[in-house]
């Protein structure tokens, strides 16, 4: 269940998005595919019975936490609880580091439990909006400062303006939705406040996207190539044919679509309040 915060679009991008923090139930997923993918393969006590764990276990020792190979107890139920208090007592940035040496020091002989193992990660991280994924075996920040910036800013910046605003945060609620996500919907609200932005700036309330962005051209000196480069991005076309209907048509619309499309949005009305402001449009 996400909170009032979060589905007001109050709580900061960066937490919601996961960039340098890490909730329960991220961590918990990533333990699951940890339990479902090697610690289940003990079914015993003894640890050396299982060669591929073992080998796992010393490289751990020896590599990772660096301690005495003497150290390592044999006894599993011993090594199972020392992994599991590291685990959910260790920074979220430590999390990264354990999984991904995992993945990448299990000797895997027919390479069938790593790559799975990878696989249900990045479904964990894509379903709880972490920032990042496993990318060629390493864990990879799929989503940029810069990108939240533009989200925090626009989020900020258009507070005056609340039909702006509530297009943003909707986007962004929509797309951080844990329990069920909406791209498609989410890609529409954060046209919905482009579309809001320009009809602010030319004050012509039911003009289309493609007047409103030809009396912008000519109220802030928008350049024809950006102008021109934005209608086609967004698809702003009256035929419905069009890019834009192309895109919402898509039927396996992503995060990476509906990310792409929120920061690319901001990043457009940060950049027309700024413009507009300049020569004196207030919004």
């Amino acid at each position: 269940m996400r909170l009032f915060s979060q589905r007001k679009g109050i709580k900061p991008v960066k937490s919601v998005m996961q960039v340098d923090s890490m909730d329960t139930e991220l961590r918990n997923g990533l333990w699951n595919a940890l339990t479902i993918f090697y610690w289940n393969q003990v079914k015993y006590h003894w640890i050396s019975e299982y060669e591929s764990i073992d080998i796992l276990f010393k490289r751990l020792w020896h590599n990772y936490f660096k301690k005495t190979i003497d150290t390592l107890r044999d006894y599993w139920p011993d090594t199972y609880k020392e992994i599991r208090e590291y685990f959910f007592n260790c920074k979220w940035y430590e999390v990264y580091d354990f999984i991904e040496f995992i993945a990448n020091n299990y000797p895997d002989k027919y390479n069938e439990v790593n790559p799975k193992f990878k696989e249900f990660c990045n479904s964990v991280l894509e379903r709880e909006l972490s920032a990042y994924r496993f990318v060629g075996g390493k864990i990879t920040q799929i989503t940029s400062e810069e990108e939240i910036s533009e989200i925090e800013e626009a989020l900020e910046i258009s507070k005056p303006s609340k039909a702006v605003n509530t297009h943003l945060k909707r986007a962004l609620d929509l797309l951080a939705n844990r329990e069920s996500p909406d791209y498609r919907n989410s890609i529409k609200e954060a046209i919905s406040a482009v579309e809001a932005i320009c009809n602010l700036i030319t004050g012509e309330k039911r003009a289309t996207l493609g007047q409103a962005l030809k009396r912008i051209e000519e109220k802030v000196s928008l350049h024809p190539a950006l102008k021109n480069a934005f209608s086609n991005l967004y698809g702003y076309t009256s035929d419905a044919e069009g890019i834009r209907h192309a895109l919402l048509d898509e039927p396996n619309l992503s995060f990476e679509d509906a990310k792409f499309m929120l920061v690319s949005c901001s990043a457009f009305i940060n950049y027309l309040i700024s413009k507009a402001s300049k020569v004196g449009i207030k919004i």
